[in-house]
């Protein structure tokens, strides 16, 4: 008897966390799904996933689409865009500003994605760690992350970044650090509320253990709310990695970076515009994109749920 019930429960959690036909339909099937998936609800939302993926390609082969290297100088300094000389002109270094802009979305796109990536994977799991386990493990890792939201993350960002020094790879330590906190209470809430449904409730008497109770049938169910969370935070990430370099904590010069780009421009706004209004639209135009795209995969997996 204790059997059977273990079956169904597992049978019954299968049922409610597996895409159906997700296995008989195979690979094909799949293509044909995320196809069909891409193609569905208005166009705003299609172009906007298809804008966020053209943004992600560019990103990703910005040495071969850039027309010269990044700090490389091209022509003479300050001229301006034109069909026949350097496209979005040159800056006061005579370098080409379109290849630094492309090479800046590379750095900040690329960058914003990473950070969503580990935020969402350490916090979902310290969310599902909690979230399964209860008692004294959920009250200890959740007033850690009481803690890192009660401070305020740029302040806290800054302050790493001005003890480990100004650079890339530090502004993502900072950044990921204070990023964590809300990933680990959406998944938590998640899984507490998966946690009081029948189905569960059959597996943790049936003798399921824990762990496989956590991966196979909570895990799935709560991904979802993470996934459209992190795919919101996107277009944030790429204002505050920019607005970090902007205030001189990023790659040094002559690293080409938005915000960097932005600020060290300002000087010549009114005489020569171009040089720190085009990175400044570049950081528009990837949250602009970033955001929208979210709001259609928020809707999309609304919908499939």
């Amino acid at each position: 008897m204790l059997r059977s019930t273990a079956v169904t429960a597992e049978r019954r959690a299968r049922a409610e966390t597996e895409v159906p036909g997700g296995r008989a339909a195979g690979g094909q099937g799949v293509r044909h799904r995320g196809a069909a998936w891409l193609r569905r609800g208005p166009v705003t939302d299609r172009v906007a996933l298809s804008a966020a993926l053209a943004i992600t390609v560019v990103a990703l082969a910005a040495p071969l689409l850039a027309p010269a290297g990044p700090t490389e100088r091209v022509d003479a300094a300050f001229l301006a865009p034109s069909l026949t000389g350097p496209l979005l002109g040159t800056d006061e270094l005579g370098r080409d500003l379109l290849s630094r802009v492309l090479y800046g979305m590379r750095s900040t796109w690329l960058s914003a994605l990473l950070v969503v990536a580990v935020a969402t994977v350490v916090g979902g799991l310290i969310g599902l760690v909690a979230g399964a386990a209860g008692g004294l493990v959920d009250n200890l890792l959740m007033r850690v992350t009481d803690l890192f939201l009660a401070l305020p993350g740029p302040v806290l960002a800054i302050a790493v970044v001005a003890a480990l020094g100004p650079s890339l790879g530090n502004v993502l330590i900072a950044v990921s650090l204070v990023w964590w906190p809300l990933y680990a209470r959406v998944m938590r809430g998640e899984v507490r509320a998966l946690g009081a449904r029948p189905h569960l409730d059959a597996a943790r008497v049936a003798g399921v253990a824990p762990a496989r109770r956590a991966l196979r049938h909570l895990l799935p169910g709560a991904m979802p709310p993470l996934i459209v969370a992190a795919t919101l935070d996107v277009g944030l990430l790429v204002v505050t990695l920019a607005g970090l370099s902007f205030i001189g904590l990023g790659a040094p010069a002559p690293a080409p970076e938005l915000g960097a780009m932005t600020a060290r421009g300002f000087t010549y706004l009114l005489q020569h515009w171009w040089i720190p209004v085009i990175p400044g639209l570049a950081v528009g135009a990837l949250a602009l994109v970033a955001n929208l795209a979210g709001d259609a995969i928020r809707d999309r997996l609304g919908e499939s749920s």
